[in-house]
């Protein structure tokens, strides 16, 4: 019976954020006749792809006890560096000229190294993630802006952007891709092993070892996953944008973070389910676009999803009577 009524209350839980999703496609269509047309439909979904992907990773890194702050510079940085090794240096690259598959190949490579060196600092040294990963915030964003001297990259193979800009079926690839990406993860962390074990070592990571759970195998394998798919998402933002400068992805991770809580992925780990991450993503890009077609500053809505984060804390403090500490 407790089984049952609690497997009911992570299933509400899980859904909760739907009739928010729905009150907002209520609102849009009353005040907007275009909001519900399916181009503007496809470009929130568009617009919300690459922060799909950020939220993802960083829900799993969550879900495992950690939290990664660095991964909007990576989405800046993975690129950047792709893109750096096969321009020409007349257009700002390295002058290597490298293949393209090359290029392509090193973005979610340096986004796994990254957060394989993040793992290394938090897991083998034990050091504090939240200082660890935000300072390796600092210094990727520091190597990007030195990187590109200012510069803004554009001169690159159309396979560079197809990702943020093709289409296929009628609907943008970065939705395909991250649609597949939620599905897969989501699929792994209910229903095998492995997601088993992000879960055990995220709740309580003595009694996992104790378990016979590879504890440090599990935390560091999550923050490499977490980096590579930053490095994807940095790759879709590029496409969308048709370049790469040193502002890219830069903020987004308080939105990223907006998103995953209010979505109910817990900061203590352990907890929560990459369905109500999607749909915290889903709400956050409807509420922007909203916004965005009433001619609401971008500096509003930044603020306006501070007030969504405390309130989701708020509410996450009284349902559960837990801290998120």
């Amino acid at each position: 019976m407790n089984d049952t009524r609690s497997l009911v209350l992570a299933r509400t839980r899980d859904l909760a954020l739907l009739p928010a999703l729905v009150l907002l496609l209520v609102i849009g269509a009353v005040g907007n006749d275009n909001f519900l047309h399916r181009d503007n439909l496809l470009n929130v979904l568009s617009a919300s792809s690459a922060l799909g992907l950020l939220v993802l990773a960083e829900a799993m890194i969550l879900i495992s006890g950690n939290m990664d702050l660095s991964l909007e510079s990576i989405a800046g940085l993975a690129p950047a560096l792709g893109l750096m090794v096969v321009i020409p240096a007349s257009s700002a690259g390295f002058g290597t000229q490298l293949p393209s598959w090359l290029g392509l190949l090193l973005i979610p490579l340096t986004g796994a190294l990254i957060g394989a060196v993040n793992g290394l600092l938090i897991v083998k040294l034990q050091l504090n993630g939240f200082i660890v990963t935000l300072a390796m915030n600092i210094v990727l964003r520091g190597v990007l802006v030195g990187m590109v001297s200012g510069k803004t990259l554009f001169d690159a193979p159309a396979a560079f952007f197809a990702l943020g800009s093709d289409s296929w079926l009628g609907v943008p690839v970065s939705v395909w891709v991250t649609g597949l990406c939620f599905a897969v993860a989501g699929w792994v962390l209910r229903y095998h092993r492995l997601g088993r074990a992000v879960y055990a070592v995220g709740g309580n990571a003595p009694a996992a070892r104790a378990a016979g759970i590879r504890v440090d195998r599990v935390a560091w394998g999550v923050l490499v996953i977490g980096g590579t798919l930053a490095a994807v998402a940095g790759l879709v933002i590029a496409g969308r944008v048709g370049a790469v400068n040193a502002n890219q992805g830069q903020g987004m991770i308080f939105t990223v973070f907006a998103a995953a809580v209010i979505g109910g992925i817990s900061l203590r780990g352990g907890k929560g389910s990459l369905t109500g991450a999607l749909l915290g993503v889903l709400l956050l890009g409807l509420l922007e676009n909203l916004l965005t077609l009433a001619q609401v500053s971008s500096f509003w809505i930044q603020a306006i999803y501070g007030a969504i984060i405390m309130v989701a804390l708020m509410v996450a403090r009284l349902t559960t009577g837990e801290a998120q500490a």
